[in-house]
């Protein structure tokens, strides 16, 4: 990504006026220039370009309330003029990773009055005799050198770090703003989800009377089934007795007509045994 297109997608809607820190890191420069930094940029107060392939400043816009600049790690190899011009009242540089050689170089930073820190880690110059001695003779207002000062002591960081915790402190802010908003948004989705609970409950509490209802009235339905069934017994018994009267008919019925029949042969048989009880008396005669 070009180094015009960072800007724009670092600005998020804001106005440049509106800006005090802005973080360039790893995008591409021009030629090795800047670009797309305007002097409209009035209230910035953090700039880093790390590693964009810098070789010059000299796009650099006027920035008055500059007061730290990250320029490591890229190729820029002089025209430290620029920055006591455009950036006054800077106060902390950082320049390691440059190819900068000799201290010629950096003599210009003598007019950076509020200077107070440089870095130089892993440039050239640092192999010089005496590095550190004729830095600080050629800069006397600085505090520190490459993190430490003139008795070899540590710089702290609240010194080093002090302009980025500020910033650090608004993002904190703004982080809290944001953790609020989302707090707010668990419990309502919490209320949201305890509402729904209770109708849930509310509907299987009514689901739960309505089948001990059932239960209930079980019973009921099962004398209703028994009373069916001794209906159907009863009529199933008195059909039976029904048929079983029918067959005693007929079967009296049917003794009566063989007993008809018994009679009339009988009646049959005492003819005979008169007509021939008669015959006999006449051949007698």
């Amino acid at each position: 990504m070009d180094m015009k297109k960072r800007i724009h997608l670092e600005l998020r809607n804001r106005t440049p006026s509106d800006v005090k820190e802005l973080v360039l890191d790893n995008c591409r420069s021009n030629e090795g220039k800047i670009e797309g930094l305007t002097d409209e940029f009035e209230e910035l107060e953090f700039l880093s370009t790390i590693n964009v392939g810098l070789t010059s400043v000299a796009n650099l816009p006027k920035l008055n309330k500059l007061k730290k600049l990250e320029l490591s790690d890229n190729r820029i190899s002089g025209g430290l003029e620029v920055l006591a011009e455009k950036c006054p009242n800077l106060t902390h540089l950082n320049l390691s990773g440059n190819k900068i050689k000799d201290l010629s170089t950096i003599e210009p930073l003598k007019k950076l009055e509020s200077l107070k820190s440089l870095d130089l880690f892993n440039c050239e110059v640092t192999n010089l005799n005496d590095y550190r001695e004729n830095v600080f003779k050629l800069l006397p207002q600085l505090t520190y050198l490459d993190g430490y000062d003139k008795e070899d002591k540590e710089a702290p960081d609240s010194d080093a770090e002090a302009y980025v915790e500020g910033l650090d402190d608004d993002e904190d802010a703004e982080d809290g703003m944001f953790v609020k908003s989302l707090t707010d948004t668990v419990l309502q989705d919490r209320e949201l989800r305890s509402s729904n609970s209770f109708v849930i409950d509310l509907i299987l509490s009514e689901e739960g009377e309505e089948e001990e209802y059932d239960e209930d009235a079980a019973p009921g339905d099962e004398d209703e089934e028994e009373g069916e069934e001794d209906d159907e017994e009863e009529g199933e018994e008195e059909e039976e007795e029904d048929i079983s009267g029918e067959e005693e008919e007929e079967e009296e019925l049917n003794d009566g007509e063989v007993d008809d029949e018994e009679d009339v042969e009988e009646e049959r048989g005492q003819k005979r045994k008169r007509e021939l009880d008669e015959e006999g008396e006449e051949d007698d005669d």
